[in-house]
């Protein structure tokens, strides 16, 4: 595995700084800085800059309208942009739902979404997980069935911890359409318009005073057949598919290098008695020992990307990346709210007359406890990482 750039990609890498120096959008800088909430056209303002740059969708191929970008190249773009503090690029259309439809959508299916997604005009949510069925995700009770003319599923059900769900256009959802056969052989994969009747969304509001996840119900929510992705009860096939694509991006190496640099950052200048933070011996290595993991994560990473390269299977890779890089997320989120001290007391937004009268201290600190909170769930989204441990444990292992 060479680990040294070539000049054509130090080049592109020289590309990529001028062009987010260029065309990051100001006003969401200055929204970040301030640690203001994003609204969903924040997020789109930086999408369509890419969209219309041809760089929204880093892993679709050519003919998807993808940019063609090699593994190295990806790398070097999501290293960037991390750099740059770019907010990210919601993942349910561009990163899950998007190279279902490609693998296995219809022609028709490809042409009526595929241009819709990479230009943000839909806005997706993911409809898996149900009360009593997370990790377990094949026990999923929501029922679709046939009409009698065979054109339409009559879908009813409960999904829950649905992200963004209050924004989306459109839903990617697993079914149950064979209630007698096995658990995973029963399902099915559907589309569905959020717009239709029938379906309800109501927000969940997370320790951090934020509206990010949802509940959303389905009574007798009428969905076209054209609609299904892959043959009737196949959908447990895309659900591996997608999950396989979504761990590997959990792992946020990018990211989590940035998060440590802004640690380092706030231990030099946040004092302990008459010295910095970062001269306390046990604080200072919690961060060596993060950093070391970080480091063995991110070759972890690059060996994967060699593999992709190289067109060989990434095998259990994916599921390493989730399990390690969500734990490393969790612990800088640790580390920032351990350095706020008393500034780290909860600052709650969002919930009216309830709302303390103003942040106090450093702004960084203003987020590191929601912050904290909200990353608890890392370990759990993607398939929990006791559930990725036991999957390693069948494919490398063979137990």
């Amino acid at each position: 595995m060479d680990l040294e750039f070539s000049p054509e990609e130090i080049a592109f890498r020289d590309e990529v700084r001028a062009f987010i120096a260029e065309s990051y959008p100001q006003e969401l800088r200055g929204k970040q800085d301030e640690g203001d909430d994003l609204t969903k056209e924040d997020f789109l303002s930086w999408h369509r800059v890419l969209a219309k740059k041809g760089w929204i969708a880093p892993a679709w191929p050519v003919e998807y309208g993808g940019p063609g970008w090699t593994a190295t190249q990806r790398y070097i773009w999501s290293e960037e942009t991390a750099r740059a503090d770019c907010i990210r690029i919601m993942p349910f259309g561009i990163t899950m739902v998007g190279p279902v439809i490609y693998t296995f959508g219809t022609a028709e299916q490809k042409a009526r979404f595929l241009p819709r997604i990479l230009s943000g005009e839909d806005w997706w949510c993911q409809g898996y997980s149900e009360p009593g069925a997370g990790s377990d995700l094949a026990s999923l009770r929501t029922r679709a069935v046939l009409t009698d003319d065979g054109q339409h599923y009559i879908v009813n059900g409960q999904k829950t911890w649905t992200t963004m769900a209050q924004h989306a256009d459109w839903g990617f959802f697993l079914v149950r359409t064979n209630p007698d056969a096995k658990q995973q052989e029963g399902i099915s994969f559907l589309l569905i318009d959020m717009k239709t009747p029938g379906i309800t969304v109501r927000p969940i509001i997370t320790l951090g005073g934020e509206h990010e996840v949802n509940e959303v119900f389905l009574e007798d929510v009428k969905v076209p057949v054209g609609n299904r992705i892959h043959e009737e009860n196949k959908g447990w096939t895309c659900a591996k598919f997608l999950l396989a694509h979504e761990r590997a991006g959990i792992a946020g190496v990018a990211a989590s290098k940035r998060g440590i640099e802004k640690i380092r950052d706030i231990a030099m200048t946040e004092m302990d008695g008459d010295k910095p933070l970062l001269a306390d011996p046990f604080y200072r290595r919690k961060v060596a020992e993060l950093e070391m993991d970080l480091t063995a994560l991110e070759f972890t990473e690059l060996r994967t990307l060699a593999n992709e390269a190289a067109g060989k299977d990434a095998g259990a890779a994916a599921n390493v990346l989730k399990i390690k890089g969500s734990e490393i997320q969790q612990r800088i989120t640790e580390l920032v709210l351990e350095a706020a001290g008393h500034y780290g007391a909860p600052y709650f937004r969002g919930f009216g007359e309830g709302d303390n009268e103003h942040p106090i201290g450093p702004e960084w600190a203003n987020r590191a406890a929601p912050s904290y909170y909200n990353m608890r769930k890392t370990t759990i989204y993607g398939g929990s990482n006791e559930v990725q441990r036991n999957i390693i444990a069948k494919m490398v292992l063979g137990l």
